[in-house]
């Protein structure tokens, strides 16, 4: 239709649509595409229905608009956004228009997020009004391809080609047999995903192996080492250091260290010493053969 011909809230959202396009395309200024887009369905309201009516001017520009409205968020990296900010205008997944729903479910297998699309796309393509658009057999191929195989739905896929009615049978069996080929490759890569891991988790065992072989060894070291400490002092002479301790209490507190009577007692002390220090710090040896 001619813009002459529309009313005039859809010349209103029209306008809009043109300024949101240049935007987008021309000066690249996306955030202010995306705010033309939401003013233009915003000037529709609710009035233009699903959008699902061919017939219908209103409906044509608000998918227009929501149409660069997802390209232009997508341009800022805002691609999370996107289904919220369709389904606000259009309220529940059965009323997006096809074009709308195609891009989404691209959009998001592009960012590698399909699970986002499968309840919308689940609803849209049980929608009894949708299964009569001649865009049905396409989006149900793209839903398949970009959807549930990436999620290994492979059983939900399977019943939807053999249900939806739109397939003749020479279609249903490439589905099907594309169907399986991913199922294959699936439980594939599945195996080579639990090998790799089953290789990480033995590589770790035989690390935590050597760990542990290696800290019994530390472990043997550390007891001879005390083993061999303690068989030193108990070759020390325990009696000789004992009577040294004694001979200086009695120098110490008994004896006056100033007079001449003290003195063998002192020199005797200092030889028990000596010999105590050598005991100490000497090499071991054995304890003398008692004849």
């Amino acid at each position: 239709s001619e813009p002459l011909a529309w009313s005039p809230v859809s010349a209103q959202a029209a306008s809009l649509l043109e300024e949101a396009a240049d935007l987008l395309v021309l000066h690249r200024d996306f955030a202010a595409a995306v705010e033309r887009c939401e003013a233009g369905c915003d000037s529709l309201g609710s009035g233009s229905g699903s959008g699902l009516g061919p017939e219908s001017s209103s409906a044509e520009v608000k998918c227009s608009l929501c149409v660069v409205g997802i390209q232009a968020l997508a341009e800022m990296n805002r691609w999370r956004e996107v289904l919220s900010w369709v389904l606000q205008y259009y309220h529940v997944p059965e009323h997006l228009p096809p074009k709308v729903l195609e891009l989404c479910i691209l959009l998001y297998s592009k960012v590698r997020e399909p699970q986002v699309m499968l309840e919308v796309g689940t609803r849209w393509l049980g929608d009894q009004t949708n299964k009569s658009l001649p865009e049905y057999s396409s989006l149900l191929e793209l839903y398949l391809l970009h959807v549930l195989l990436p999620l290994g739905r492979f059983e939900g896929a399977e019943e939807l080609v053999r249900g939806c009615g739109v397939f003749d049978s020479e279609q249903q069996l490439a589905f099907l047999g594309t169907i399986c080929e991913s199922r294959c490759q699936w439980t594939q890569q599945e195996e080579m995903h639990s090998a790799a891991e089953e290789q990480q988790d033995a590589a770790a065992e035989s690390g935590l192996g050597a760990l542990s072989q290696k800290f019994l060894a530390m472990l043997t070291l550390f007891r001879r080492a005390l083993r061999s400490v303690s068989s030193h002092f108990y070759l020390l002479p325990y009696k000789k250091m004992l009577l040294a301790t004694f001979l200086l209490y009695l120098v110490v507190v008994r004896l006056d260290p100033a007079s001449p009577t003290s003195l063998p007692f002192i020199y005797k002390l200092v030889q028990l010493f000596r010999q105590a220090w050598t005991a100490v710090f000497s090499p071991v040896r054995r304890p003398p053969i008692q004849e």
